[in-house]
């Protein structure tokens, strides 16, 4: 791309920064709601804090393991909407944290709200209470569909691993999908590089986000 002169950035589309869905309390705790309800669907009666946390970034962000499902499940995955060139794989590890730090408060939030039950058997375990389901249920925005599409594969591969492989498993997802050598990271490197400098600075983190009206 040719250089631009110091003017250029005045042509340049008027990028609006875009609120990402994460940082929306309402959202995330929709994604946790859809999130038990696939635990239901698996036969899998409860969780801890760890497990969903990784269930719920897997199920966000499933093209991170892609490179070790089978290729219906991709097919499946991009006829729900997603795509592992979108931008908000450029960054796995720093998002995978920053929602972790998250995830408790959100428990903590849907317990008090008495959409979630938490036990002791084996550190604690969470899981959905009838009134958790019966919200979930209602649940219609295309996100919503893709997401339980999403969660479905994802537990389908993860739910047996033991602790320590699972740990294992996410530590290799995040960390080759980060890498400037995966495809998929690749692809995103271009992209950006192709941009304007002035068009990078300001360019939004995630396109793919719903309207507040679709949640």
């Amino acid at each position: 791309m040719s250089s631009l002169d110091s003017n250029s950035w005045l042509a340049l589309p008027k990028w609006q920064p875009v609120a990402v869905p994460e940082d929306d309390v309402v959202f995330r705790l929709a994604q946790l709601l859809l999130l038990f309800q696939a635990l239901d669907r698996a036969d899998v009666a409860s969780a801890d804090i760890e497990r969903l946390g990784y269930y719920d970034f897997l199920s966000a962000n499933p093209f991170l393991i892609a490179e070790d499902i089978s290729a219906t499940d991709r097919t499946k995955l991009l006829l729900a909407g997603f795509d592992g060139r979108a931008l908000s794989y450029a960054s796995p590890s720093q998002r995978f944290t920053s929602r972790r730090e998250r995830l408790q408060h959100d428990l903590v939030l849907l317990l008090a709200y008495g959409l979630a039950d938490a036990i002791v058997l084996h550190g604690v375990q969470y899981s959905l209470t009838g009134e958790g389901r019966r919200l979930a249920s209602q649940f219609t925005a295309v996100y919503a569909q893709s997401y339980s599409v999403a969660a479905d594969i994802v537990l389908r591969h993860v739910r047996r691993l033991s602790p320590t492989r699972l740990r294992e498993n996410v530590h290799r997802w995040l960390s080759v999908y980060g890498s400037p050598t995966h495809p998929g990271a690749a692809e995103l490197l271009d992209i950006v590089g192709d941009m304007p400098a002035a068009t990078r600075t300001v360019l939004p983190t995630r396109l793919d986000h719903e309207e507040d009206t679709d949640r």
